[in-house]
């Protein structure tokens, strides 16, 4: 009896689910941190890897949270074509996904650094918006039989920028409110099959991808001066937020944007420590 106490003890509140994880680029990665949530919970892992240059450092990635290299696929989310085969791929390894993870967002780099208006060309909002936004109803349609039955939960990431402007965010903050508004419709959309969709608006972390954004180092600089807890927000609470809404624990939350940000969306004007 005190055996199986303490094995029902050691269980995570994912346990017995599986997820797909699209996006983890680098330990610095937020879907690093979402990832190792997840399987410290005790999710089943599977992993999809932009291209060839990536391929290994995912696979040693999976490999260190027990995911063979089978689950482990490449999928470049501007293609349909990858998209499909991905979770052709994942059917011929699982019968079902309960949890779609979807942390992607590029933006070329000459679009991300000048005045919006100047340096915003036709190319580079159709490149932001198809990579960071479309890719999410993209990939949802796809898990689609996967999840049927299966009560699913899709989480990807926004970014304040969304609804506030951003000196050098530019257009990717469009793209990022194009996402959030699809996660509302994508909610409403896959609601009565009782799957929830829900972004986590995290706050500046040091990514490979926000390294592209002009003078972030200075972002990260005035964000920890000004959130209520006074300092940035970690890979690792982004992760316990996603493993959080990847159980059943928030079984009635969806379409929802959540803010990890250690406050810093709540305030207008920061306080000064010798206020």
């Amino acid at each position: 009896m005190l055996q199986a106490q303490q094995k029902e003890d050691t269980m995570g509140m994912l346990s017995g689910k599986r997820a797909l994880v699209i996006g983890v680029a680098s330990k610095l990665s937020i879907a690093y941190g979402i990832a190792d949530a997840l399987h410290r919970e005790g999710c089943d892992l599977a992993f999809t890897y932009q291209n060839d240059k990536l391929k290994d450092r995912v696979l040693g990635f999976a490999e260190g949270w027990g995911t063979p290299a089978s689950r482990c696929f490449p999928c470049d989310v501007a293609s349909d074509a990858d998209i499909d085969h991905a979770f052709v791929e994942l059917a011929s390894q699982w019968d079902g996904l309960d949890i779609l993870i979807h942390c992607v967002a590029f933006a070329p780099g000459d679009q991300l650094a000048g005045r919006f208006v100047d340096v915003t060309t036709r190319e580079g909002f159709h490149v932001a918006h198809d990579v960071s936004a479309y890719s999410l109803i993209g990939v949802t349609r796809a898990a689609q039989p996967l999840m049927s039955g299966r009560a699913g939960s899709i989480i990807t990431l926004s970014y304040l920028g969304a609804v506030q402007t951003m000196p050098n965010y530019n257009v990717m903050g469009l793209a990022k409110a194009s996402l959030e508004a699809g996660v509302r419709y994508l909610a409403t959309s896959l609601g009565p099959e009782g799957h929830r969709v829900n972004a986590i608006s995290a706050g500046p972390i040091r990514t490979l991808a926000a390294s592209g954004i002009k003078d972030f180092r200075s972002m990260l600089a005035y964000n920890a001066s000004r959130t209520p807890l006074r300092r940035n927000t970690t890979i690792e609470e982004v992760g316990n937020t996603a493993a959080f809404l990847g159980s059943d624990l928030a079984s009635g939350i969806t379409g929802q944007v959540i803010y990890v940000d250690n406050g810093f969306s709540i305030t207008a004007m920061g306080e000064s420590d010798n206020a």
